[in-house]
């Protein structure tokens, strides 16, 4: 992989080199980056595993692992279909299972004798929330990094959204090309204005290659803008939250505003409801921030994993 010069002084530079591995998950290989050594790592402090959120890629961590303290191992992987992860082929949508599955067969890949520290961003707080629940004795500790959720989706919506779903198959999904990195980087800045253009250049040729069209395309499978025609059960999803046995850190930016995605289908309240579920607590909220915590406060974040890990 192509990446930027490290001396360009408009370019970030990172403070840890991360290897970059491929492993075997199930029938793909997962894209995994690497801060420090597995071998290094003890029960005490264990590996942190961070998994990304939608449309996003395991290197966007890098921001926060150059933040933390050196002597913790970090691993941060691509979700199939995301970054340089591979997916199926033919795969025409993405089910929430097949993440379980994923990460499952990972840490078995990664630590199968001890628990991990574990991490999820968004979609990926999402699945950590549930595996925590499933697999309580594989997360020492875990983070949820602004994975709220969806709105409940009640059973009269399965044959309107199951309809939307068969349509889609009809029509082939795309990402748009961009003619360079600049571009790409642009898009990113213009995604998150908090992202600095040192950074997002740093981040494009990891969200993006260069293909025979002379275009440099997202590194993420059109598939997943598909409508999921299975429903979100609230219960279901908290029978698990209800679960963790592992102490749970929420993290949120003070700028997020969930009603830009859900309108008024998913209150602040309901939110509220659902994290009383989870057993041992703890909450921050960082400013300024929004929903790219990883993106928009690295070294606040970074002081928070720090001081819940290594908490007695």
């Amino acid at each position: 992989m192509s990446t930027p010069l490290a001396t360009n002084p408009a370019i970030y530079t990172p403070r840890r080199i991360a290897r970059e591995l491929f492993v075997p998950v199930r029938t793909l290989r997962y894209h995994v980056h690497l801060w420090g050594e597995l071998a290094a790592c003890t029960r005490e402090r264990p590996l942190l595993l961070t998994m990304h959120g939608w449309m996003d890629v395991g290197a966007s961590f890098q921001f926060v692992a150059d933040a933390l303290r050196e002597a913790r191992t970090v691993a941060a992987a691509d979700w199939r279909g995301f970054g340089r992860s591979s997916t199926l082929a033919g795969t025409d949508s993405y089910w929430f299972p097949d993440y379980l599955g994923d990460l499952d067969a990972l840490l078995d890949a990664l630590s199968p004798d001890a628990p991990v520290d574990l991490l999820g961003h968004s979609m990926g707080g999402n699945v950590v929330m549930i595996y925590a629940g499933v697999r309580a004795d594989r997360v020492r500790r875990l983070i949820n990094v602004e994975g709220f959720g969806l709105p409940e989706m009640p059973a009269a919506q399965a044959p309107e959204r199951l309809a939307h779903w068969l349509d889609e198959l009809k029509s082939p999904q795309r990402l748009k090309p961009y003619a360079s990195l600049d571009d790409v980087a642009a898009r990113l800045v213009k995604n998150n204005p908090r992202l600095s253009a040192e950074r997002a250049a740093w981040l494009a040729p990891h969200w993006a290659e260069r293909r025979d069209d002379g275009q440099w395309h997202i590194l993420g499978d059109p598939a997943h803008k598909r409508v999921n025609p299975v429903l979100y059960r609230k219960d279901e999803v908290l029978a698990s939250w209800q679960r963790i046995a592992a102490p749970v850190l929420w993290v949120e930016g003070d700028e997020t505003d969930p009603d830009r995605w859900w309108g008024h289908r998913y209150p602040r309240s309901d939110f509220e409801g659902r994290l009383a579920c989870v057993p041992r607590l703890q909450r921050t909220r960082l400013s300024p921030c929004g929903h790219m915590v990883h993106f928009d406060q690295p070294q606040a974040l970074a002081r928070a994993l720090d001081a819940f890990l290594d908490a007695v």
